[in-house]
């Protein structure tokens, strides 16, 4: 069927068997978005996948520029923006997945690098994060936490302002709320992929399962110590790291995963009590790994990246109604609470989480009502559900009001910004000698001139 419009989704993560959390909300979105418009998905970095009805590129054998030519909207995650800046000279509708807080995930990520680099690393990724803000459309995120995050930026950048407020005053018409989601179909077990069939997990041991890639922003430590604690007297406990090396080939092992296997090793675990599957698992295969689990887990670290996350491993929990065990102050710590779905336990608790792994995997009878639970929430955030903004808007969504009347109110108030700075850094720096005084003051005076050019 053809439709009035042409969506172009492009992602920066691979698009193939093995696939990580960015690839798989934007294969799911082309998906569904191609109920409304004609749609084309691209991959920036490498594409072997292939999917009835959907047309899936790799942009380093066609380029960029004849897919965003032929499209109506655009719809990307990532840098797109940074590495392709003519994109934002063009008059195509830009729809921003702002679902991932990059430049609080760089603060932990970096921290192995010098304190110059880091500031490097996170004020860049903020800039690259502000814009995609000042040129987007249309913007989602995952939770209403995470869009009240993005409010306050937003506001800072001026793009709250009469033009929008007054196309709409909730705003939900600028940036609304697409979570991650799950497959309308139920999972399905092909084989057994770990109970039976990993040396050392026998076919009736217990089995937590890990279930995506260890990060710096995870904590798995607190984690392999409760396990540990736990086998003493439930020696039938395994817990299994589903993936480890991240399919994206731009994306490193990360030092938390370096360090939970060197734990798990030391404490003479590995192999025996704690596993790591050292490759990434199929997308379509995950169901015989979810399905041979009895708990699923999230643990991680109390910063602010904890706070404004959202947990995509823990939806494909939800599919296979896996109770959930997770530390405290995330977005799904909260409705795992409201809604009784497993446990929530502090951060860094070793006996917390002891207590909590061992109620949950063998109390029966709480099992089982923790599992109907879960079943019956993961209703709610089916693909066709959480996707019903962003569909509404491929299909009918218009130029941001503010965008469309040139209004420049952030570049406005950033020239008075730095207008101000100069004239307050020009009254420290008079006693100063001349050269010196034009060393501060020189790039503020270059960025406040480049501003104005960009304003004429």
């Amino acid at each position: 069927m053809t439709h009035d419009r042409n969506v172009l989704v492009v992602t920066s993560d691979s698009l193939s068997e093995k696939m990580a959390g960015p690839a798989i909300r934007a294969f799911e979105i082309a998906k569904a978005v191609a109920s409304v418009a004609n749609v084309k998905l691209a991959s920036t970095v490498h594409s072997t996948l292939s999917h009835d009805g959907l047309e899936i590129v790799d942009v380093s054998k066609v380029g960029l520029e004849s897919l965003v030519e032929w499209a109506d909207v655009l719809v990307f995650q990532g840098h797109l923006l940074s590495s392709h800046p003519w994109i934002k000279a063009t008059d195509k509708i830009i729809v921003v997945d702002i679902y991932d807080p990059m430049h609080l995930e760089v603060l932990e990520q970096s921290r192995g690098r010098s304190f110059d680099d880091r500031v490097y690393i996170s004020s860049a990724t903020v800039g690259v994060l502000n814009d995609q803000i000042l040129r987007a459309d249309y913007m989602v995120c995952a939770s209403e936490k995470q869009r009240d995050f993005w409010l306050g930026q937003m506001a800072g950048l001026g793009r709250i302002n009469p033009a929008t407020y007054d196309a709409d005053t909730s705003l939900r018409g600028l940036i609304d709320v697409v979570p991650f989601g799950l497959p309308d179909a139920a999972p399905v077990q092909n084989k057994h992929a770990i109970k039976g069939a990993v040396a050392g997990i026998a076919a009736t041991d217990k089995v937590i399962l890990w279930g995506g890639g260890i990060y710096n922003w995870f904590d798995p430590i607190t984690l392999i110590k409760a396990v540990e604690k736990l086998a003493e007297r439930r020696p039938e406990v395994r817990l299994y790291f589903l993936g480890v090396k991240h399919p994206n080939p731009h994306v490193p092992t990360m030092q938390m995963a370096f360090d939970a296997k060197k734990l798990a090793e030391e404490r003479g675990l590995l192999d025996r009590i704690v596993f790591f599957n050292e490759g990434w698992v199929p997308y379509d295969e995950r169901a015989d790994y979810l399905l041979d689990a009895d708990v699923g887990v999230s643990t991680h670290l109390d910063h602010l990246e904890t706070a404004f996350s959202f947990r995509t491993r823990i939806l494909d929990y939800l599919w296979t109604s896996l109770p959930v065990v997770s530390t405290d102050g995330d977005t799904f710590a909260e409705l795992i609470q409201k809604n009784s779905l497993g446990a929530v336990v502090p951060a860094g608790d070793v006996e917390a989480l002891e207590a909590a792994l061992e109620l949950t995997l063998f109390d029966d009878e709480e099992h089982g009502r923790i599992t109907a639970r879960v079943a019956e929430f993961a209703e709610l955030y089916k693909w066709d559900r959480v996707l019903q903004p962003l569909l509404d808007f491929c299909a009918n969504g218009t130029r941001a009001a503010d965008l469309n009347a040139n209004v420049q109110i952030a570049a406005v108030a950033e020239i008075a910004s730095l207008k101000a700075r100069v004239a307050d850094l020009e009254t420290q720096t008079g006693g100063l000698h001349a050269s010196a005084s034009w060393r501060i003051t020189a790039p503020l005076r270059a960025v406040t001139g480049a501003a104005r050019r960009i304003l004429k």
